[in-house]
This record gives C-alpha cells, sequence and structure tokens, in this order.
C-alpha cells in the first residue's frame, strides 16, 4: 500500500560515472583531471600539485 510505513527506500541515485580527460572538482582538493579509472571503484585525479585516488562513492567528486 502507498501509505505503508515499511516500503523500502526509494533507489539510490546512479553513482558518477567518469572517463580518463575527465575535468572535475573536489570539495576538499580542489579543480583536477582525471588520469586513470579503476573498473567504477575509484579514479586517480590530478590536482596539479599532488594525485589523489577517490574511492566510490565519489561524494565530493562532481563532473564538470
Amino acid at each position: 500500500m502507498p501509505t505503508s510505513p515499511f516500503k523500502p527506500p526509494p533507489p539510490a541515485p546512479p553513482a558518477e560515472r567518469f572517463s580518463v580527460n575527465d575535468q572535475v572538482t573536489h570539495d576538499r582538493y580542489g579543480l583536477g583531471v582525471v588520469i586513470s579509472v579503476e573498473d567504477e571503484v575509484a579514479v586517480l585525479v590530478d590536482f596539479g600539485s599532488r594525485q589523489e585516488r577517490i574511492t566510490a562513492p565519489f561524494n565530493k567528486l562532481y563532473k564538470l
């Protein structure tokens, strides 16, 4: 029933998909470029002064 308190939670939004050379921004590290993708498990991003491996879910990483 639509008013049932036991209905399942809404599905999570689909995870963002990244490709090599995507320009991204991260809440902590700033602007960067994706240099490697690990089968939707993690991405390696070059932020200029440093490279960071960001694991899924990519909560703070946004494609520009």
